[in-house]
């Protein structure tokens, strides 16, 4: 079930939200009528959306989706009064996924709900990529590095040089990059 922490500052229509997304099949998880509270409750609920208004105390809905984006917390959603097109663009610069304008009606909510969640979701698939993406470089960058020195030193063959990582990581049951970086710190060597 699809968890939600509901930041609106006017306490009816976060009560109409909260009743809307649970007849909608959502658990509403945390609500408060602070931007800076959607915060901390963000980080301590780890829900799947946060649904801001933009006019908050504390902390500003959009101050509030920066921060909850920084951190990768959760998707967010701005649900405002204000339609005014440089408010559209700060949310967007701010990270919000979707962006409704009050009075919602139900018809709207789901939808910017699910898209602002597909577009989480493919945010952080892209994230996880680019991460082992770069694991798989610096690995790369270690390898080739350790390979050079065992070649220099021991005037062995690239090949040579590879497998003696390779036959060493097997053996430690260990990775191939550990392998790869006590060759450079710590002057492992064949024999």
């Amino acid at each position: 079930m699809t968890t939600v922490v509901i930041a609106e500052d006017e306490a009816i229509i976060r009560l109409d939200l909260k009743e809307t997304l649970i007849e909608e099949g959502y658990s509403v998880v945390g609500e408060t009528g602070r931007g800076d509270d959607a915060v901390e409750l963000t980080r301590e609920l780890r829900p799947d959306l946060v649904i801001l208004d933009i006019k908050m105390p504390g902390m500003t809905g959009l101050e509030a989706a920066r921060a909850i984006n920084e951190e990768r917390l959760a998707a967010t959603l701005i649900l405002t009064a204000f339609s005014q097109r440089e408010l559209i663009s700060q949310a967007r610069d701010a990270g919000a996924l979707a962006y409704l304008v009050k009075p919602f009606n139900r018809a709207d909510l789901v939808p910017a709900i699910e898209v602002a969640l597909g577009r989480y979701a493919e945010i952080q698939a892209l994230s996880e990529q680019t991460a082992d993406l770069q694991d798989r470089l610096e690995t790369r960058k270690l390898l080739d590095r350790a390979k050079g020195m065992l070649m220099d030193e021991l005037a062995i063959s690239e090949t040579e040089a590879f497998r003696f990582i390779q036959t060493t990581a097997m053996a430690e049951r260990s990775t191939m990059k550990s392998v790869a970086t006590r060759i450079i710190d710590e002057g492992l060597r064949p024999g």
